[in-house]
């Protein structure tokens, strides 16, 4: 089933100068990735970079609205959770602390298969912030985000196997 992201007006694809996507399947269940993504005291062991993620609203785990505090990429980030659809879809949009011109859009898709899950994360970004990194490393955040998905792998595998569930 091909699926859409609902980007922000400002934040498509074809309005940003900064745009890639990551994809890849793994032999778990929805539930232990969406489980994951929406934890942020999980992050840390698999998410590049975070070392903490500070929820504003009072919320334990990531919801329709969430707003966020955290360093992804290297960046200490201000975020909200913009799409939610459990276990198939969350997104957030933010800014880095340093340049709230700067934007992000950052969307994942999670789609059961026969042998576990699809995983697609797509990243949007504008702003001179996120210019200048990318002019200094052209390839860094897609290869961050490669990371991301393969620690997230690992951990989810590891997760399903520490409960006795076959991988």
């Amino acid at each position: 089933m091909f699926e859409i992201i609902k980007w922000p007006a400002d934040m498509a694809p074809s309005q940003c100068p900064i745009h890639f996507t990551n994809e890849l399947e793994v032999a778990v269940s929805p539930e232990t990735i969406w489980s994951l993504l929406v934890d942020p005291g999980a992050w840390p062991g698999f998410y590049p970079g975070v070392q903490h993620v500070r929820l504003l609203d009072g919320h334990s785990s990531l919801q329709s609205g969430t707003r966020f505090e955290t360093n992804l990429a290297g960046q200490d980030v201000f975020a909200s959770v913009q799409e939610f659809e459990p276990m198939s879809r969350i997104a957030w949009g933010g800014h880095p602390l340093v340049s709230p011109e700067s934007k992000a859009h950052h969307a994942w898709i999670i789609t059961p298969t026969e042998r576990g899950v699809h995983l697609w994360t797509e990243e949007t970004m504008r702003g001179p912030h996120w210019i200048e990194l990318a002019k200094a490393a052209p390839d860094a955040f897609w290869l961050t985000h490669e990371k991301l998905l393969n620690d997230l792998a690992k951990v989810a595998l590891e997760r399903e196997a520490a409960q006795g569930r076959p991988a």
